[in-house]
């Protein structure tokens, strides 16, 4: 029986082990070790429910925040203003995990009171996969939103550069299993997009554009993400910025845009929204109402090369079921980074098996 060379296995890894080993990480560097556990448990999630791109390959660009000054591992956080319903968090670079964690639970606080919360959190860095956080509140009986501002990396309509951001939006709500739509205003997301620069395969048309403007197929070339439906993704895009940066005084695409130093840096601001749902009506009603609608929509007859009709969250719910059982696949370049990172460190290495 032959034999798969190395080179070609795919190493896999249990959550539990990924987790511990960024928390390990995080900790090295410099973070608290709750604040270190809460950062490992949102990236191990995002690779749990198949989003690679927000997962555990971002451990190496964090600790180069944290080495460079852009994120701080002990922030003090504090609440700069605070109405019945709303809070604004000052966040200090905190890590975004542990800025819109916070935001999460301000928010499903403020809408025990008021009905419906709100928390933003000015001047956090990335945020990491926003259904993290809207799953969360869904889990307490609530709808949930979020929204991230962030640096100049996607087309604006029209236009042969980067204007808006990818300005990811995350929307939850509870049914018999939380129903969950995560997704960028652009086409593709950044870290869909630059994995695919380390896997070196061609990217498909309309994804982005290269340095000179033109439309590429060649990932190596690509230089920025093109806006989701034209017009409509930056729209949104533009949107996002005013309700997360501009709301908290913060602002991010114009500092970057006009080159000014502040610009320059990397910065984010978070936006979370919880919904108290037993004080609109009945919360069962209400799950047995999602639940309904999924089994309409599922009842349509298909296209013709759909073999299943997929809610919002589905196929990420599948995968997690999966990984959970069988482990998380990581590339190998992934991997290796992370081993780096980890001798570096002085980290010992999670254990795993190859597929």
């Amino acid at each position: 029986m032959s034999m798969t060379p190395r080179a070609t296995q795919v190493p896999v890894a249990a959550s539990e082990a990924l987790v511990r080993f960024a928390t390990a990480i995080f900790a090295r560097a410099g973070m608290p070790q709750v604040d270190a556990a809460t950062v490992a448990d949102v990236l191990v999630w995002a690779n749990l429910r198949g989003v690679d791109t927000h997962g555990v390959m971002r451990i190496p660009r964090y600790v180069d925040l944290i080495e460079n000054g852009d994120m701080n591992p002990r922030p003090a956080m504090k609440i700069r203003a605070e109405t019945l319903a709303s809070v604004l968090i000052e966040a200090d670079r905190a890590a975004g995990p542990v800025a819109m964690t916070r935001a999460a639970a301000e928010a499903v606080r403020k809408a025990r009171a008021a009905g419906v919360g709100l928390a933003l959190a000015r001047a956090t860095t990335h945020t990491a996969a926003l259904g993290y956080y809207t799953i969360g509140i869904a889990r307490e009986g609530m709808a949930g939103i979020a929204l991230a501002g962030s640096w100049p990396n996607v087309v604006y309509h029209g236009s042969r550069a980067a204007g808006v951001s990818t300005s990811p939006i995350s929307i939850a709500v509870p049914g018999g299993e939380p129903v969950v739509l995560d997704m960028a205003t652009s086409v593709v997301s950044m870290g869909k997009l630059n994995q695919a620069k380390r896997t070196g395969e061609p990217i498909p048309a309309g994804w982005a554009i290269d340095a000179r403007g033109n439309p590429t197929t060649d990932p190596k070339a690509a230089q920025t993400p093109l806006p989701m439906a034209g017009p409509k993704g930056s729209g949104l895009s533009f949107m996002v910025e005013c309700l997360t940066s501009l709301v908290a005084s913060n602002p991010l695409l114009a500092e970057s845009l006009e080159g000014t130093p502040e610009g320059g840096r990397h910065r984010q601001n978070g936006f979370v929204m919880a919904i108290d749902l037993a004080q609109f009506g009945d919360p069962e009603a209400f799950r047995r109402e999602v639940d309904r609608l999924v089994a309409a929509l599922k009842a349509l007859p298909p296209a013709a090369d759909t073999e299943e009709i997929l809610m919002p969250g589905e196929r990420g719910r599948r995968t997690m079921a999966r990984r959970l059982r069988e482990g998380i696949p990581l590339p190998r370049a992934v991997h290796e980074e992370l081993r780096a990172l980890a001798d570096r460190l002085g980290v010992a290495m999670f254990p795993e098996s190859a597929r």
